[in-house]
């Protein structure tokens, strides 16, 4: 009896033993289609997640508890994914380096993979775990889905209409304050007398962000007296959102004629507004525009020109593009208040006159509660109101010690307007902006910085240029007034940096507190929950924080030591999560080879001065987009696989290439095909290290590229189609030694070199120079260390029609500078150190033809002027030791006495030649036997003139008053100092 119990129980165990396999084959099996089943189904949870963002549906706490279970499952099933995607990328990487896929995979696992995949039996053990993790997220999902249904979650209700402010034009001006440059300056452009050539209409904006007083300063403008007499006709409009046509042009109306038109047609709308405005001089305010579709406003800008000659059209707008689509001039960015005006508005709201002056004793709490307001009006006003009726200094430090989102009114009054902005942006714009509160405040935000950071995070859709794309989501945000201060760069305008707000970055915090944390550990109890971190700022100050560790779902971790050098390997046990990994620390020495485990990283940023070499393990992270050690100075080496990280798209180095210890890559650069920043490479000796052909198939490199080490160069004829072909190019440096080898050149005895051996080198730099032919459309090009004699290669001038800036640097062979006259927009040249010119005439100015020639060309060009360097602004020459002559076409000072032939000529039809009619700037320093200036530089309106170390030319501005510039009248005067000129205000009659 006992045996057949036994019997049975065994094959039971047996057939349950056969079921477990089989559902674990179906598991190893079935994972490739389960993957494109969980792709498919995120796709589907992220439009919902979007869906539910766009119509604010989230009201109760039962659907925002439940929202969050989703979103965090999204996250997982991301991580999951990107999981079987490393593998894959890996699996790739082995093949092309001829490595098996799976050497230890069992071989009936391999026959019940009959199907054809390219992911079937690679990482079996792997498969499994990923198999087990989608099994148990379906269930997850299942569970979270059922609760939607248990609890009547509804989120296909219709949208929640956000209710915007309606302005209307009255206003106390009493209460204004801080405003009076502002109003005035305003006040002057709309009284200002109107020009026939004046646009129509004239539009003036109003920008900044919500709460900075836009509306009010419209108010007053309106109906300030001088501007109630100046207007037949004023009318004022909230125009908020959506822009509705015919709801603007019936108000405009009803504006004017004190009723609502019957008509509902937008033509007879516009048709009716012309008439009431038709030759009248009229000013209208619209006030709050969002829209930036200029079909929208056409039809009004059409129908306004009705009007007379002097109207206005006063614009507020938070929306720096919708000033600009509506042609606006001038644009006036509203700036904030100071400390002072914060306090004297929350004081008037604050107390009322029965108070007296018990304000008196609350004075330097409510100076200080004004500091929090960070000049912004609303904040001013919500604190005051807050604040009435509070007289008890115990009172007022407790709002002094919380934050201003603490206030039991807050959403409707200051958070309200960063509400409606806030809503206003897409998802991905919403999670760009919420980002940004994982810095602290005054933090100086690098716009490439957060570009980087936003494409590494996954919160740029699209995959063809994620670069662009976050651009335009900076640009938005930026134009939206979410940041300020901005910095630009001189040469294209651009934003380069900027910083935002304090309230707007408390706004940030706020919506993003439970997933966002800055902390400053020196060894306090933390008490936060982080189960749901996502971005973690965190400053160690001491000792380690062991609660690091629980914040497993980190996606983003910005980690700055104090004092320790040492990165703890454990860190990279726990936080396999990770998107962003900036590891800061003056005293770290070392980065643990443990790094290999974050396979989903993105960016690994590191600011460690002290670290020398990077561990070969960091060329396991795959999906690496971005790697940064411009701030690890002493690092001399890259790892020799760097070739595998193929997804790498910026290679960040210090620009400085003094300051840069690597002086070779590793063989494998050529590789990294999807490289859009590498600002520096360098040309080593040896056959393990990168050669310069690598570059060829770097074509998606853009901005800048400095190439240091070019005399190492050793097959010409490879090189020609280095860099052609890389149209996004801007900047390029050619550094034909490093600043150590040229100072080791210069310290050798000369005996040491042959006559042959100096002339090789010379040939085989103008050989290398002719081949590296730059893009078509280069900005700027330095050179430097070219020993060269002659710089005249084939694309300096046929191909660099787009060159702004060119910079010749210690070239101490170079006997003449080329016809860089030629260069039709060249703004800025410098020259440097070329102790072997010693005259610059008409070749330089790239005029070397006959008078024949002139006559050809004018009936070419209908006898146009020719001018050579047409847009030059800027020219230096520095340590020009045997230059002696600088002479043109009207020769020195003293040919112009004999023939004052000014700075052109004309024979018979030939057309006239300018040079350099944009100059501003000239500057001549350590020119020691230059004995005169071209006398084609008195035509140029010069403005700055500075030579230093010059003698002979400081000895002829001597030879008395005028006689130096007698025909620059514009120049106010040239002052003579013990080694220099220079021009500044000073009266022309100071000189002796």
């Amino acid at each position: 009896m006992a045996d057949a119990l036994l019997t049975d129980l065994f094959n039971q165990l047996a057939s349950i033993t056969v079921q477990l396999a089989k559902e674990e084959i179906k598991l190893l099996v079935g994972v490739d289609e389960e993957v494109q089943k969980l792709q498919d189904k995120l796709g589907f949870i992220k439009a919902m997640l979007d869906d539910a963002d766009k119509r604010h549906a989230v009201k109760l706490y039962t659907e925002k508890l439940w929202l969050e279970q989703l979103q965090d499952k999204y996250y997982d099933m991301d991580d999951v994914l990107d999981t079987w995607s490393t593998a894959r990328i890996k699996a790739e990487i082995e093949k092309k380096e001829g490595k098996p896929a799976d050497v230890n995979a069992p071989a009936v696992v391999k026959k019940v993979c009959s199907f054809p995949s390219p992911s079937c039996c690679f990482n079996l053990p792997l498969r499994h775990d990923l198999g087990h993790k989608i099994k148990n997220l379906n269930e997850k999902l299942d569970e979270i889905f059922n609760e939607r249904e248990k609890y009547g979650i509804d989120f296909n209700r219709q949208p929640e209409v956000v209710e915007r402010p309606i302005t209307t034009s009255f206003v106390d001006e009493s209460d204004i304050i801080g405003r009076d440059r502002y109003r005035d300056d305003l006040l002057s452009v709309l009284l200002g007398k109107g020009s026939p050539k004046e646009r129509k209409p004239h539009v003036i904006s109003l920008v900044g962000m919500g709460g900075l007083g836009k509306t009010t300063l419209g108010q007053i403008a309106y109906n300030h007296g001088e501007v109630q007499a100046h207007f037949e006709k004023r009318m004022w409009v909230c125009v908020s959102d959506p822009f509705d046509q015919c709801k603007v042009a019936k108000a405009i109306i009803e504006s004017l004629e004190g009723q609502s038109p019957n008509a509902i047609e937008l033509q007879s709308l516009l048709g009716k507004l012309c008439s009431l405005i038709g030759g009248k001089r009229f000013f209208l305010v619209l006030d709050d525009v969002w829209t930036e579709d200029s079909t929208k406003w056409d039809p009004f800008r059409n129908v306004l020109k009705c009007g007379a000659e002097g109207s206005r059209i006063l614009v507020t707008t938070r929306k720096t593009r919708v000033a600009n689509m509506m042609e606006s001039s001038p644009i006036i960015d509203l700036g904030v208040l100071s400390p002072n005006d914060c306090w004297l508005i929350i004081k008037k709201i604050a107390f009322s006159d029965d108070y007296g002056e018990q304000y008196m004793d609350l004075e330097d709490l409510g100076k200080q509660l004004a500091n929090k307001c960070k000049g912004l009006p609303l904040a001013a006003k919500t604190l005051g109101g807050h604040m009435r009726g509070k007289i008890s200094k115990e009172e007022w430090e407790k709002v002094l010690d919380n934050g201003l989102w603490d206030l039991e009114d807050i959403e409707k009054g200051l958070l309200g307007p960063l509400l409606l902005s806030y809503y206003e942006l897409s998802l991905s714009e919403k999670q760009c902006f919420l980002f940004c509160a994982v810095f602290s405040k005054d933090y100086h935000f690098d716009k490439f910085e957060l570009i980087i950071n936003w494409i590494a995070q996954g919160y740029i859709n699209s995959k063809e240029n994620m670069e662009r794309e976050a651009e335009h989501y900076f640009e938005n945000l930026a134009m939206r007034s979410f940041f300020q201060d901005f910095w630009k760069d001189d040469n294209d305008g651009k934003i380069v940096s900027c910083k935002m707000h304090d309230i707007v970055h408390d706004f940030a915090e706020l919506m993003a507190k439970d997933v966002c944390f800055t902390i400053n550990y020196s060894g306090d109890k933390v008490e936060k929950d982080f189960k749901r971190a996502r971005h973690l700022s965190l400053l160690v100050i001491k000792t380690f924080p062991k609660f690091v560790y629980e914040a497993k779902n980190l996606y983003f971790l910005n980690l700055d030591f104090i004092s320790s050098p040492i990165v703890q390997p454990k860190l990279f046990d726990h936080l396999t999560c990770l998107r962003t990994l900036h590891l800061e620390g003056k005293f770290i020495l070392e980065l643990p080879n443990e790094v290999k485990k974050l396979t989903h990283l993105r960016l690994l940023k590191l600011s460690c001065e002290e670290i020398k070499e990077l561990p070969e393990s960091i060329c396991n992270l795959c999906n690496l987009q971005s790697l940064e050690f411009s701030k690890c100075l002493k690092l001399e080496k890259l790892p020799k696989g760097i070739g595998k990280l193929i997804n790498l798209r910026h290679l960040l180095i210090n620009e400085d290439v003094t300051k840069i210890r690597i002086k070779s890559f590793p063989k494998g650069i050529g590789r990294l095909t999807c490289l859009k920043t590498l600002g520096y490479f360098p040309v080593g000796k040896g056959e393990e290290i990168c050669k310069l052909g690598e570059l060829e198939h770097l074509n998606h490199i853009q901005g800048k590229l400095q190439i240091v080490g070019l005399s190492n160069v050793v097959d010409f004829g490879a090189i020609e189609n280095t860099l052609k072909k890389k149209k996004d190019l801007r900047y390029l440096g050619l550094f034909f030694n490093t600043l150590e080898e040229s100072n080791s050149e210069f310290e050798k005895e000369e005996e040491e070199e042959t006559e042959e051996e100096r002339r090789r080198k010379m040939e085989k730099d103008v050989a290398i120079l002719n081949a590296l032919e730059p893009p078509p459309r280069l900005e700027s090009l330095r050179i430097v260390f070219y020993e060269g004699t002659t710089m005249f290669p084939n694309w300096m001038m046929s191909k660099l029609t787009y060159l702004k800036r060119l910079f010749l640097d210690s070239c101490e062979n170079l006997e003449w500078l080329p016809p860089l006259g030629k260069l039709p927009l060249l703004k800025e040249l410098e020259i440097w150190y070329a102790p072997m010119i010693q005259k610059v005439g008409d070749k330089f100015l790239g005029i070397d033809i006959e008078e024949e020639e002139l006559s050809e060309s004018s009936k070419n060009n209908n006898n146009k002027d020719i001018i050579m360097f047409p847009n030059l602004k800027s020219l230096k020459f520095y340590g020009l030791e045997k230059w002696e002559e600088w002479t043109g076409m009207g020769g020195t000072i003293e040919e112009e006495e004999k023939d004052n032939s000014a700075n052109a000529f004309v024979t018979n039809n030939t057309p006239k030649i300018k040079i350099m009619p944009r100059l501003h700037s000239l500057k001549i320093w350590g020119c020691f036997k230059l004995r005169s200036l071209p006398d084609y530089l008195r035509n140029t309106p010069l403005q700055l003139l500075e030579i230093i170390g010059c003698p002979i030319l400081r000895q002829r501005c001597k030879r008395g008053k005028g006689d130096y510039w007698p025909n620059i009248s514009h120049i106010p005067n040239i002052e003579i100092d013990y080694k220099y000129v220079r021009i500044d205000g000073q009266p022309r009659d100071s000189i002796d």
